[in-house]
């Protein structure tokens, strides 16, 4: 489906239902009255949203300033303000930043932004076939495997509900890394909090009937076994507001780190 198409369907999806809890501009009325929604159940979902991006943003940062001068970022949804690329190439301004998203106007708006831009650029995929991105010509001629490459996957496996698959992915894309890479991953739970049970189950029947995705957070153990066999970077898993935070945070949930209903962590390959 071209973005024309995508455009006609006016079915919501993941990618501008976040666009708009982040309040960009990059998403149409299905997407809206979703988030809408999504912000009715869980009035904090816009905070949430921000706190998950500013600590993309911090952790692109940190491994930014380790040498790392790759970024494959999947689900990387609509380009908002301060992203992958624009952080990594301020730290190293010949940093390569591929985005990989199924949105189509999400790759296609990414394109638009990424023009002139010759060390970044944006691919159509399914994160769910990883082997796919990794063989893709455009993720090889700008990636060079031989050299570390920093994954991002933030805020996306709990769009993959089947365990099994989200474990392979992450096996998969870790697989084809070399040594000295870094997995940085974000991950929606509300471990601990059992008043969101019923709103969890009408935030998944939500994204199940207006999205063509589907919704399943994860509790920290379920999280924690994608970073099997890697070193943990201190602080290791946490709610993403304690991840190395840093002064120009969000602070919705300096009080109660757990509200931000999502967990953290960057992990290096040995």
């Amino acid at each position: 489906m071209d973005v024309a198409d995508d455009r006609a369907s006016k079915q919501a999806t993941a990618a501008r239902i976040y666009d708009y809890l982040l309040g960009g501009t990059y998403n149409f009325p299905a997407d809206r009255a979703a988030g809408e929604k999504m912000i009715e159940m869980f009035p904090m979902a816009p905070a949430g949203a921000r706190n998950n991006r500013a600590f993309l943003r911090r952790a692109v940062r940190h491994v930014a300033n380790l040498g790392v001068t790759q970024f494959l970022d999947l689900g990387s949804g609509i380009p908002t303000e301060g992203n992958v690329h624009e952080v990594a190439q301020s730290v190293d301004k010949n940093a390569r930043v591929v985005y990989v998203d199924i949105d189509p106007v999400a790759v296609s708006e990414s394109l638009d932004l990424l023009r002139g831009n010759d060390n970044a650029t944006a691919i159509r995929a399914d994160a769910r076939d990883a082997q796919s991105i990794l063989d893709h010509r455009q993720v090889r001629e700008l990636l060079d495997f031989d050299q570390p490459i920093a994954l991002l996957l933030c805020a996306v496996l709990h769009f993959v509900p089947e365990d099994d698959l989200a474990a392979d992915v992450v096996r998969t894309l870790l697989a084809g890394l070399p040594s000295g890479s870094y997995l940085v991953l974000s991950h929606g739970s509300v471990e601990g909090m059992p008043e969101r049970a019923a709103q969890l189950e009408d935030a998944k029947d939500l994204y199940k009937r207006d999205t063509a995705t589907q919704l399943k957070p994860r509790t920290r153990t379920e999280v924690l076994r994608y970073f099997d066999g890697l070193d943990l970077i201190e602080p290791g898993l946490v709610w993403v507001p304690q991840w190395h935070p840093d002064a120009d945070d969000p602070t919705d949930f300096v009080d109660n780190p757990s509200r931000s209903a999502c967990l953290g962590g960057v992990a290096r390959l040995s």
